[in-house]
């Protein structure tokens, strides 16, 4: 989510991300991350599935807010949360119509209340940004929001499972990965995408929750 160069070892030295929101102020093009549009791996899948009748999403991480609305003008009933309470004063400001329900919230510490009760969680970008000691813990609080039948779509920078990761974003390992099927989820799609300079390499995966026998 950002271009910091510091190894997961010098984490202390990295701004956090609601510094990096701050420091930007009313420029979001000054952020990063920011691309102002939803992700289009994430609308090349939306253009896929039927109607959801309105299903409920989470979006996790939600940044500036775009991934949510366009799940939202899919049909979703949509909740949308960042650690940052700047980023979720950008949502706002940005989509004053409430069309998605912005909150600000610790992936860590996610309300009981969302445990197994959405239809689409959408994970973009956010585990690239954890140290991985965290990415176990991350994976399955993720994982817990899904309700049975219901999908994770996951886009993140990949890396191979014995490649050290030299910078923050950390790209994120097939083993890693690995801890949504740990957390009792199956892989119903994968994809590979080489880099292509500028862009990186990429996983794109979805996870469905099974349901009851």
């Amino acid at each position: 989510m950002c271009a910091d160069r510091e190894a997961p070892s010098d984490l202390g030295e990295l701004p956090s991300f609601e510094e990096i929101y701050v420091r930007a102020g009313q420029d979001l093009g000054a952020i990063p991350w920011a691309a102002l549009a939803p992700n289009p791996a994430l609308v090349s899948w939306l253009d896929r599935q039927p109607a959801p009748a309105a299903d409920r999403a989470l979006i996790i991480g939600c940044g500036l807010g775009d991934d949510a609305e366009e799940a939202a003008r899919r049909g979703y009933q949509v909740t949308a949360f960042d650690l940052s309470p700047t980023a979720i004063r950008h949502c706002r400001e940005r989509f004053p119509q409430p069309a998605v329900d912005y909150q600000i919230a610790d992936l860590f510490r996610l309300p009981a209340a969302w445990a197994g009760t959405f239809g689409l969680v959408v994970e973009i970008r956010t585990l690239q940004s954890l140290p991985l000691p965290q990415r176990a813990d991350a994976t399955a609080a993720i994982a817990a929001a899904v309700r049975p039948g219901g999908s994770v779509i996951v886009r993140c920078l990949a890396r191979d499972d014995d490649e050290p990761p030299v910078s923050r974003p950390w790209p994120v390992s097939r083993r890693e990965l690995g801890g949504f099927t740990a957390a009792g989820l199956r892989e119903s799609e994968f994809a590979d995408q080489p880099a292509t300079p500028p862009h990186g390499r990429f996983f794109t995966a979805v996870y469905t929750a099974p349901r009851p026998a």
